[in-house]
C-alpha cells in the first residue's frame, strides 16, 4: 500500500512537468509474420479509443474480435468454464492475483513487448504479480463517487452523504470495492478474510443501501446521464466520460474522505489462448507513447504510461483532472484491493449474494 501511495505522488508531480510533444517520436510498427491473422480480445465496456483497434488491424493486416465484460467476475467465470477462445484479458489486480494461482494466465513473453520499457516504474513489480511475468498494467483509476452538481451544489465530501440522500443512487458491482468502503468506514482492513467482519460490514451497507435503486454493472454512468440516480458509485474515468462528452457542469466525481478504492487494470494472456504471441504484440502496440497517450486522452483513464507523459501526447485536460490524477491531499485515503484465499473469496461472494437479495437487486 505505501508503494501505491508513493507512486501517486510521484504521478502527482509528474503533471506538472510535461513538455511539448516530442518530435523524435518514430511511429509504432508491427513486426512482420502476422499477416492474415486473427486476435481475440476480451476487454471493460467503454475501455478502449475509437480507433485503437482499427489501427492495429491496420497495422498488422490481422483481424480483431472485441467482447466486452463488465465485471471482473464475469470475466473469470468465463475463464474457469474454459477459454472459449480469447488471446487477452484485462483483469485488476486482485483478480490477476487469483488467475496466476489458480493457473489461469500464461507467463509473457518480454521479447515481443520491448514498449514495457516505457511503463512507469513504480507501477511495475505490484504484490500481484512481483516480477510481471503474466501481466502489464493498462490503466489505473480509482473508484468514488459520481454525482449531479444540481443534487449536491456544495459537492459530496463523504461516505455518509451518499448514504442519507433522499433520491436514488446506484451502486458498483463490485463486491471487494463496496465491502472495502464499508471495512474502512467501520476501521478494518479493507482486505480482511474474518467472517465476522465481513458479516458486520454486510450489515453496515445493508443499513445504509435503503435509496439504492440500482447495482450497475459497468454503466452507473449511464443510469446517471439518463436522470435516473443523482448518485452512482462508480469508476473515475466513466465518470470522466459523461462530464467531457456533455461539455457542461451538470456532473462531478468525488473520493469520499472516509476512503476509496484505487486500481490497475492489466493486460494478460488467458490460458489455452489461440495466438497468445500476437496478444503480447498487441500489448507492445498500447504500450507505445502514442497509441498509449490516445487511449488515456479517449476514455479518460490514468495512462501507466511514462513515456506518454514525458513525451507530451496526453492532453493537458486529462493530466489536470483531479477526478483522474488525484491530488496529493486525497493519497492518503486510497486503498488497494487485493486477491483473497479461496475460503476469503467464498466469504466476499457469500455476503455479497446476501446483500443483493435483501436490497432486492
Amino acid at each position: 500500500m505505501k508503494k501505491l501511495l508513493v507512486l501517486l505522488a510521484l504521478l502527482t508531480l509528474v503533471v506538472s512537468a510535461v513538455g511539448a510533444q516530442d518530435d523524435d517520436y518514430v511511429p509504432w510498427e508491427c513486426p512482420e509474420g502476422y499477416d492474415g491473422q486473427t486476435l481475440s480480445i476480451f476487454n471493460w465496456s467503454t475501455y478502449i479509443a475509437e480507433d485503437t483497434i482499427p489501427n492495429f488491424e491496420e497495422a498488422c493486416g490481422v483481424t480483431v474480435n472485441y467482447d466486452i465484460y463488465e465485471s471482473n467476475e464475469a470475466m473469470l467465470s468465463r475463464i474457469r468454464q474454459g477459454n472459449p477462445g480469447y488471446d487477452l484479458v484485462v483483469p485488476s489486480g486482485d483478480t490477476v492475483q487469483l488467475m496466476i494461482s489458480e493457473e489461469l494466465l500464461i507467463p509473457l513473453d518480454k521479447d515481443l513487448i520491448p514498449n514495457i520499457a516505457n511503463l512507469t516504474p513504480e507501477l511495475m513489480g505490484q504484490a500481484y504479480d512481483p516480477e510481471n511475468e503474466y501481466s502489464l498494467p493498462y490503466q489505473w483509476g480509482t473508484i468514488g463517487v459520481g454525482y449531479s452538481t444540481e443534487a449536491f451544489p456544495d459537492g459530496i465530501t463523504s461516505w455518509e452523504q451518499v448514504w442519507e440522500y433522499d433520491g436514488s443512487v446506484a451502486w458498483l458491482d463490485d463486491r471487494r470495492a463496496m465491502f472495502g468502503v464499508a471495512m474502512s468506514i467501520l476501521g478494518y482492513d479493507p482486505n480482511t478474510e474474518d467472517e465476522d467482519e465481513i458479516s458486520e460490514a454486510r450489515e453496515y451497507l445493508l443499513e445504509n443501501g435503503s435509496n439504492v435503486v440500482a447495482v450497475a454493472g459497468d454503466d452507473g454512468q449511464v443510469l446517471l446521464e439518463r436522470g435516473e440516480v443523482e448518485v452512482a458509485v462508480e469508476y473515475n474515468g466513466d465518470i470522466a466520460q459523461i462530464i467531457a462528452d456533455c461539455e457542461c457542469e451538470d456532473y462531478a466525481f468525488a473520493l469520499p474522505e472516509e476512503g476509496a478504492t484505487v486500481w490497475t487494470d492489466n493486460m494478460a494472456v488467458p490460458v489455452d489462448a489461440p495466438n497468445a504471441e500476437l496478444a503480447m504484440v498487441f500489448m507492445d502496440y498500447i504500450l507505445d507513447a502514442k497509441v498509449g497517450a490516445e487511449l488515456s486522452n479517449y476514455i479518460a483513464y490514468a495512462s501507466p504510461n511514462q513515456a506518454s507523459i514525458e513525451s507530451g501526447f496526453l492532453d493537458e485536460e486529462i493530466l489536470n483532472d483531479p477526478a483522474i490524477f488525484p491530488p496529493a491531499e486525497q493519497l492518503e485515503n486510497l486503498f488497494a484491493i487485493i486477491g483473497t484465499s479461496a475460503e476469503g473469496e467464498e466469504l466476499y461472494n457469500n455476503a455479497w449474494d446476501e446483500l443483493l437479495i435483501f436490497l432486492g437487486q
